[in-house]
């Protein structure tokens, strides 16, 4: 992911998430941006709830660009984070697990749908973190959502598995915008 950031836009010279808006090459205006996360990898969320990641060297260029444009850097509730923890290389106790749940349901996830999501990025995601030898065991979100979809790590096979990739893309973008109600 490469960028520059211009006066009144941010533009994209390369982004590696093909079902992006700004992939492979695009403009960001400025007016398209509703807030950013600067802390962790850099994150933009644009005002039509697409969420657009930075490299961590691009955090500094993006806090002095909102900052020129009033553009609030927030911490949003990790909606995905959230759903991917099953698929750490850790174990939960039954009352961390249950806590999940009740984060994801504060924000509207009702546990048909937290049961849902899951099951249908199960096999991508264990093949991700496990199969792979990846073994993470701290954190797992949107981003490494997306590497998998873009199939790194995992057979091609498997994001093919789960149907129109700039569906699930679209799908998966609706899902983290979730976290939007919980933003302090």
């Amino acid at each position: 992911m490469t960028v520059t950031f211009g006066p009144d836009h941010i533009v994209f010279t390369t982004y590696e998430f093909p079902w992006a808006g700004v992939h492979p090459h695009g403009l960001l205006p400025a007016s398209a941006v509703r807030d950013v996360s600067v802390s962790g990898q850099p994150e933009i969320r644009t005002l039509s709830g697409e969420t657009l990641f930075l490299s961590r060297d691009d955090a500094v260029g993006l806090t002095s660009f909102c900052s020129r444009h009033r553009i609030a850097d927030v911490v949003r509730f990790d909606v995905w984070g959230n759903l991917l923890e099953p698929f750490l290389d850790t174990s939960f106790s039954v009352e961390a697990a249950a806590a999940t749940c009740a984060r994801l349901h504060s924000v509207g996830l009702s546990q048909d749908s937290i049961d849902s999501i899951r099951a249908r990025v199960a096999p991508l995601m264990r093949a991700y973190n496990f199969d792979s030898m990846l073994w993470e065991w701290a954190d797992l979100g949107l981003y490494d959502l997306l590497n998998a979809l873009n199939g790194r790590l995992v057979p091609a096979s498997l994001p093919a598995s789960l149907g129109d990739l700039g569906e699930v893309y679209q799908w998966a973008m609706e899902i983290a915008d979730y976290g939007r109600a919980k933003a302090s």
